[in-house]
Order: C-alpha cells, then structure tokens, then sequence
C-alpha cells in the first residue's frame, strides 16, 4: 500500500518537484529538430490554470523538456489565451527528452528542445469547450482520429481556439527572441482552420508544412521553432 502510495505522489508531483532541481544555466540547442541535442533542458510545469500535460508519466519520465526560450513562448501563449477563451483547456504533448534530447522514438524530431506537440482544443456535442482525452486506451491521446470534417466520436476540433492559439504563440515566441519555423498540421483540416478570423491572420504569418507528414497530424499540430 505503501508503494503505491509513493508511486501516485510520484506520478503527480513528480515532475514540478523536479522543476526546482533543474539548472539555472541557459539551454543551448544542438543541430535541427531531426538530428540533435538539448543542453539544459527545461521542464514543463505538469498542469497550470488552462493547460496540462498529455501524461503524468510521459513527463516525469522525462519526454516534456524543451528550451527555455520555447518555455518562456508557451506558458505566455497560455497565459494569454486565458482571457478570451477561459474555459478551454490546452493539453500539450511530447516535446524532447529531459536527458540531452536526442532521438525521441517514435518522432522523427523533436530531438533538440525546439519541437512541441499541442493536442487540438476540442468542443462537446453542445458546443462546450472539453477535455482532451489523453488516456491510455487513445495512446495518451494520439490515438484519436478526426475526419476530414474535424469530428471524432462526441467531439469536434474547436478551429477558432487553435487558430487564436498559433497566434498567441506566434507573438510569445517573438517577445522571447525566438520565432515560428513552421506548422505541421493534418492539410484537409488545415481549410477550416484558415477559414475563421483568426485562422485568416495564421495562413499570413505562420509557415506550414507543404502536403503530408510521414504520419496523420489530426489530433495534434507540431510545432517546431528556431532560435
């Protein structure tokens, strides 16, 4: 009883607790997204007021450190978003390994601090913002399968907060020295994405990946940046 105790403190606490232990040093990024290294890593807090991670254990384990810079970017995006859309709540996903990147299987990148998976905000059958359902029986989330119209089961993709997302991220990464290199995200919803307000604005700033990725990006868009 004990054990298991300790193995669920662990798993919720976990990683913040190691937060604290983390270096001061600046990160330093080594080679591209597909091949290098991560130099000071830093972690991402597990949960905040509107955002959480994809898995308890994918972070404690290691899988959610980035840049410091790419940290700074993302928790001021989630910041932001908080006023207009303060009741939805963003899951990011995998990013690099908190032990000098590297390969990050089964991602082709993500090896230098600079790549972050964010699982698409979604909507309930009302219209109501939901929680994304990253458990295990969805692969932790990646699992989940939207059709070209952006439904899966009982839920939706909400293209409107996405859309206002990219930008808030676009704008934090800017104010942090940093930029967006590109966007990969599934091109038959790319359409709708670009067609609310917002979305308007994203095709004109943000580059995104031409065609397909190696692998269906539907329930996630990947977004890689560049010091």
């Amino acid at each position: 009883m004990l054990l298991i105790l300790l193995f669920g403190l662990a798993l919720s606490f976990g990683n913040d607790a190691l937060r604290w232990l983390e270096s001061d040093a600046p990160s330093k990024s080594v080679g591209s997204t597909s091949d290098g290294t991560l130099v000071n890593a830093k972690r991402l807090p597990s949960r905040g007021e509107n955002f959480r991670t994809y898995s308890n254990l994918g972070s404690l384990i290691g899988r959610t450190c980035v840049h410091g810079k790419v940290r700074d970017a993302m928790l001021s995006a989630f910041a932001a978003m908080s006023a207009d859309f303060p009741d939805t709540e963003f899951t990011y996903g995998e990013t690099a390994w908190c032990w000098g990147g590297g390969r990050l299987r089964p991602h082709r990148t993500h090896q230098n601090g600079l790549s972050v998976d964010f699982m698409v905000p979604v909507l309930d059958e009302s219209g109501a913002p939901a929680n994304y359902p990253a458990r295990p029986w969805t692969k932790i989330g990646y699992a989940l399968e939207f059709d070209a119209s952006g439904h899966a089961d009982a839920l939706r993709i909400d293209f409107d907060a996405l859309a206002n997302h990219l930008l808030a991220l676009d704008e934090a990464a800017e104010d942090a020295g940093i930029r967006i290199r590109r966007v990969i995200f599934a091109p038959e919803l790319r359409r709708q994405l670009f067609e609310t307000d917002a979305g308007k604005k994203v095709r004109t700033r943000i580059k995104f990946m031409p065609g397909k990725a190696w692998v269906r990006h539907d329930e996630h868009y990947h977004v890689d940046f560049a010091l």
